[in-house]
């Protein structure tokens, strides 16, 4: 492998379609592409500056480097990145790729990020400012994980998330094989539309969660306060610990609560209209 140290780069595609190429402390300022069309790439130290510079890249590894606010879009159309202990300033990070596992790592500025991308792996990463992420995706694996933004995970496909702060607004909409252990998920209009979503010992926030659900499964769950009007038109299966503020015309299946403050069934409701709801 050749090793390129100490230097620094600019304009337009500096390093275009470089093979089996280590790069050291070098810096890739303004221009676009830097790195575009290339294979087998490390970069440790580095600092990247200008827009699109892992575009088209085949197996690459990113340690302890920082991509300023100028280098948006950084990682489009790739496969087998590998990054770790790094900080991503940049928006719209990560689109169409195969194969992402991020240890390490936090994207204050995570706008339209990671979208229609598969077999994704996130080890102890924060998300900020994380508005529509995970838009299209499938075959995720989260741990240890903190977001901050709204409409997320929109139609992703087989999820596995574990020890997460999520905070946004119509997470999981229109999802499909999730599941979540051991979390808070904070916002309106959670799991809209999803079919086999599962939360278990989960903390869950927000108006109207949960409605229009398939398959919807919560074990040992609790509810904030602000988690009103619940289940509505949902085929669910609920343990809930604790108190629920209100529960409206669930559809079918069964839900057991040690309180609920309201039950909503009304001439709305649709059939089959036959959920049990227990109160212990």
């Amino acid at each position: 492998m050749e090793i390129i140290s100490n230097k620094e780069f600019g304009g337009e595609r500096p390093l275009f379609a470089s093979h089996n190429l280590g790069l050291e402390n070098v810096t890739i300022h303004a221009g676009e592409s830097a790195i575009k069309e290339s294979s087998n790439i490390t970069a440790i130290n580095c600092r990247f500056e200008g827009k699109y510079p892992f575009w088209h890249v085949d197996k690459f590894v990113i340690r302890h480097c920082l991509f300023t606010e100028g280098a948006r879009a950084a990682l489009w159309y790739s496969k087998d990145v590998e990054m770790t202990d790094t900080l991503v300033e940049a928006p719209k990070m990560f689109r169409e790729m195969d194969g992402i596992s991020l240890q390490n790592v936090q994207i204050p500025n995570a706008l339209e990020t990671l979208w229609h991308c598969k077999n994704v792996k996130l080890r102890n990463v924060l998300l900020n400012n994380a508005d529509y992420l995970f838009m299209h995706s499938e075959n995720i694996d989260i741990e240890n994980y903190t977001q901050r933004g709204n409409y997320s995970f929109q139609y992703c496909k087989n999820v596995e998330i574990r020890n997460a702060m999520i905070d946004s607004k119509d997470a999981f909409w229109g999802t499909e094989n999730v599941t979540v252990y051991d979390s808070t998920i904070n916002g309106e209009y959670l799991g809209w539309h999803s079919v086999n979503l599962k939360l278990v010992r989960c903390r869950i926030g927000g108006t109207q969660a949960l409605c229009y659900a398939k398959n919807l499964v919560l074990e040992d769950c609790t509810f904030e306060q602000d988690a009103d009007l619940c289940f509505e038109y949902s085929d669910v299966h609920a343990t809930i610990k604790g108190h629920i503020t209100s529960i409206k015309n669930p559809t079918s299946g069964s839900i057991v609560a040690d309180s609920v403050g309201e039950i909503i069934i009304d001439e709305n409701i649709k059939q089959p209209a036959n959920c049990k709801i227990i109160v212990k």
